[in-house]
Order: C-alpha cells, then sequence, then structure tokens
C-alpha cells in the first residue's frame, strides 16, 4: 500500500507550477556555480534576444504569430491540412470536432520525440519530402487520416483503443517510411507509447468514454467540465494530461504508488518531502497541453492562463541559450559525448532552458512593445525561441543540436 504521505508528494510534480519551480531552484544553483556542467551568464541573455527577435522580424514582420502546437507542423509547406479534411466532414457538433482534433493532437505528439538527423517522410500528395518535426507531423497526420488508429471504416478520424493497443512497431515503421538508409530514432518506444496510450484509454471508460466509445478525445469532456462561465485555465489541461495519460509514460521514477513520467533525478533538486532529488519537466505533455488549445477554442471555450504552462524544455530552445552563449558547458570535451537523457547534465540543460526562456520573454516583449497578455509564452516559443533555436543550428552545424542526447524516442 502506498506511503499517503509519499502519493500526496508525488502528485505536487505533476504541474506547471512545480517545473517551473525546480527549474529555477538550478538556474540559483548555476549562478552560484554550483552546477556541475553549466555557467549561465545573464549578460548574454540581451544577444540572445536579437536573435529571437531577428527570426520574428523574418518568419511573422506583422507580429500575428500563433500559439506554440502540433497545428503548426501540420501546416508544414503552407497547406492547411487538417482545415481542408474537418471542412469535408458534417460534424454532429463543436465538441464532435474536438474530440477528433485531440485524437489526432494526442497520437501525433505522442510520436513527435527527435526524429533524428538522417530520417525524411515523403508526402504523397504533394510531392514535398519533410524532416524533423514537420517530417513526423505530417506522417503521424496521414495514419490518422488514412484510419490507422479507428476500428470503423466510416469514421477514420478516430483512434479507438483495440487499434491503439494492437498498433504494431511494423505499421509504424511503414507508415514513417523507415528503412535501412531512412533510420527514424526510438521506433519501438513510440509504437510502445501508443501501444499503452490504447490500454490507459480501455481501463478508463469513466474518464474517456463520457460521451462516446473511450477515445484519447475523450479527454475533451473532462478538460470542457473544469470550464468556469466558458473559460478554461491552461495549466488545468495540463494537469488532466498528467493524471489521465501519465500512465502511458514508460516506468522511470515511481513514488507513493505514482509514476512520475518525465522527471529525472539531481543532486541540488531540493524539497522538504519525498520529492527531494527531483526534477520534473513533462514536456510532451506539455507540448500536448499547448496543442489542445486550439481544438478547446473550435468549441467555444477561452483558454486562459496560458503562461501558467512553462517553456519546453528540448533541444531546440536549450541550443539556443548554448548558441548565444547564455550557456556555457564547463567542459567543452562535453559537446562531443553522447550524454542519456537521465544525465545529470542533461536534467541542468533542460531545467536551465526552462528558467531562462522566462527571463527571456520580457526582454521580448519589452522590445516589441508587447505585454504578457498580449504575447504570452506560447507566442515567445513559435515566433520565437524554437525557430530561432533551429534557425542557429542550421547555419552553425546544418541543423544538429549542440549536444548530442541518447533518447529513447518519449522524451526529446
Amino acid at each position: 500500500m502506498p506511503d499517503a504521505a509519499e502519493t500526496l508528494a508525488a502528485r505536487s510534480l505533476l504541474s506547471a507550477a512545480a517545473v517551473r519551480e525546480r527549474a529555477n531552484q538550478l538556474l540559483e544553483h548555476a549562478l552560484a556555480g554550483r552546477l556541475d556542467h553549466f555557467t549561465v551568464d545573464l549578460g548574454r541573455l540581451e544577444a540572445c534576444a536579437d536573435e529571437v527577435l531577428a527570426t520574428i522580424e523574418q518568419n511573422y514582420p506583422d507580429l500575428d504569430i500563433p500559439f506554440h502546437a502540433r497545428w503548426r507542423h501540420f501546416s508544414a509547406g503552407d497547406i492547411d491540412r487538417w482545415g481542408a479534411v474537418a471542412s469535408a466532414v458534417e460534424w454532429e457538433d463543436a465538441a464532435a470536432l474536438a474530440r477528433a482534433a485531440f485524437d489526432l493532437a494526442i497520437v501525433s505528439v505522442l510520436l513527435d520525440a527527435g526524429a533524428g538527423p538522417d530520417w525524411r517522410y515523403a508526402e504523397g500528395r504533394t510531392g514535398e519530402t519533410y524532416t524533423r518535426s514537420e517530417g513526423l507531423a505530417v506522417a503521424s497526420f496521414d495514419l490518422v487520416i488514412g484510419g490507422a488508429f479507428s476500428s470503423r471504416p466510416e469514421d477514420p478520424l478516430r483512434a479507438d483503443v483495440d487499434a491503439l493497443a494492437s498498433f504494431s512497431v511494423t505499421e509504424l515503421a511503414r507508415g514513417f517510411q523507415v528503412a535501412a538508409d531512412n533510420p527514424l530514432v526510438g521506433v519501438e518506444g513510440r509504437a510502445a507509447l501508443i501501444n499503452r496510450l490504447g490500454q490507459v484509454v480501455a481501463a478508463a471508460p469513466d474518464v474517456f468514454g463520457q460521451a462516446d466509445d473511450p477515445r484519447p478525445g475523450g479527454l475533451f469532456d473532462v478538460i470542457a467540465a473544469t470550464a468556469q462561465g466558458g473559460r478554461i485555465e491552461a495549466p488545468r489541461i495540463l494537469e488532466a494530461v498528467l493524471v489521465h495519460l501519465g500512465p502511458i509514460w514508460p516506468g522511470r521514477i515511481e513514488l507513493g504508488g505514482v509514476d512520475l513520467g518525465d522527471t529525472w533525478r539531481h543532486r541540488l533538486a531540493a524539497a522538504e518531502d519525498g520529492t527531494h532529488g527531483l526534477v520534473p519537466f513533462h514536456k510532451l505533455s506539455q507540448w500536448l497541453s499547448y496543442s489542445l488549445i486550439e481544438p478547446l477554442e473550435w468549441a467555444d471555450y477561452e483558454v486562459v492562463d496560458v503562461d501558467g504552462l512553462t517553456g519546453l524544455p528540448e533541444y531546440r530552445n536549450g541550443g539556443l541559450f548554448l548558441d548565444t552563449g547564455v550557456l556555457v558547458l564547463k567542459d567543452p570535451r562535453d559537446a562531443e559525448r553522447p550524454h542519456e537523457v537521465g544525465s545529470a547534465l542533461v536534467v541542468e540543460w533542460r531545467a536551465l532552458t526552462v528558467a531562462l526562456l522566462d527571463r527571456v520573454a520580457p526582454l521580448i516583449r519589452d522590445r516589441l512593445g508587447l505585454s504578457a497578455a498580449d504575447f504570452p509564452l506560447a507566442k515567445v516559443l513559435e515566433g520565437g525561441t524554437w525557430a530561432a533555436g533551429r534557425r542557429l543550428a542550421q547555419r552553425r552545424r546544418g541543423g544538429e543540436p549542440p549536444l548530442r542526447v541518447v533518447s529513447d524516442g518519449t522524451v526529446f
């Protein structure tokens, strides 16, 4: 029987606030020179902001920046793939459309960890070839709209538990065009995530089957029920994702019977309870939360407190700070070595990325003359830090990140 106090402590890590608090702990240690692998030069934040602003001016000169979300990648090549598909369907109501959009976003985000440098996806309908995030998005989009996760031929735009639970590595490899000369990182890990998604949804029909047969898109009804006066707080989206989809993640650290998912150990993370030494990130869960905002808005809900979520601790945002000199490796040779995702170096890099995104965002807003309400973190990321990190990586290393992380396809 799990200890009640440990269970309560574990659940405290299932929030964006916990991610932000532990990240800032490690930033304070970095500024005091106590981290093992990085130093921080806050004097370089202005130069970092310059790179972000140059990217915003190039990509969004009118400052009409959408939220950082999976839907941007579904529009790779300036093609509104989802709009074209959704407009051709006679939806029963806005909630039915939202559930289908949730199905698509959830499946696609779970398949979204880094692709590796050599993989690409050739889109048959356009003749275009995409790599990395855009390629993963278009490949997963094609799988979903092709009915790969539906048990109903007449309704391909859904994800059903049986299809998810039985989805094979072979099917994933075929759908993503994996071959000896087109390798994709973490194929087995991605397929296992999809299988666990089906199992978790099937095990909780009271959660995922409130208005339909159990499906990931049933999470829409759970989140919609938190609305007050038609408004939904963004952190409630993440909490629903972590509580109800948390069991899909590979077992890493468990506390009080709670699997903590994308949470890792660091000796300097302090707490007065059983979470001492633990640093949560919930990167894919937060990426998913950002990606569920628009489907909720399509169902006429207003999503507020978007800055209650954190910046995403992944290699584009993290690479931005390394490439602009805000972060400096104490041992330059670490740039040449591969690093396990749970290593102290990677945990430090990710935590500092979260904390520094909160530091650079106000500089960018001030230079643009915009408030946090008008230019939330989700726009800073999209406009933004993620795109600037990618641009610098392309310019300096042909697109490769500044650090090599060994991942199983379920984190980065």
